[in-house]
């Protein structure tokens, strides 16, 4: 379906360097640090509410935090290789500014949805459109360079 490029034709390309940008490997170390922070939140919320792992439920304002960081990691899995991929075969700044959308995105539904799950809508709806913005345009630049 798409044709496959030989590692000298991938180094030869004029996108290799662009795709290298301090912009973009930025975005992803910062979104990295938020999936992070994330995690560290679940594990402080443990202590303050004293809830012991494994479990997962008991306290609703735990569960509230720990469903942003599942969340989270869930949409990290689908963003970060769409990130990349549009970079590559759409652009680079595009896709800083898709990798900026999605971490205020995400630290709008984390904070949301940590105070009032009914206020998470804004904060998701942000990151996931810019997700599927990214993968979209992924799949199209993947089809015009094949």
């Amino acid at each position: 379906f798409f044709k496959q490029k030989t590692a000298y034709e991938i180094y030869q390309c004029d996108w290799s360097s662009d795709v290298c940008s301090s912009d973009l490997s930025a975005i992803t170390l910062l979104s990295t640090l938020l999936v992070w922070f994330t995690a560290f939140n679940v594990g402080r919320a443990r202590h303050k509410y004293k809830i012991q792992a494994p479990a997962v439920t008991g306290n609703k304002v735990f569960e509230r935090i720990y469903r942003v960081q599942m969340n989270t990691l869930e949409s990290f899995v689908i963003f970060i290789p769409s990130l990349w991929l549009y970079a590559i075969y759409m652009s680079d700044k595009g896709a800083g500014v898709g990798g900026l959308l999605w971490i205020v995105g995400r630290i709008w539904y984390a904070d949301s949805y940590e105070k009032d799950a009914k206020k998470r809508g804004p904060g998701f709806l942000i990151s996931m459109l810019t997700t599927m913005g990214l993968w979209l345009g992924a799949v199209y630049g993947m089809i015009l360079c094949s």
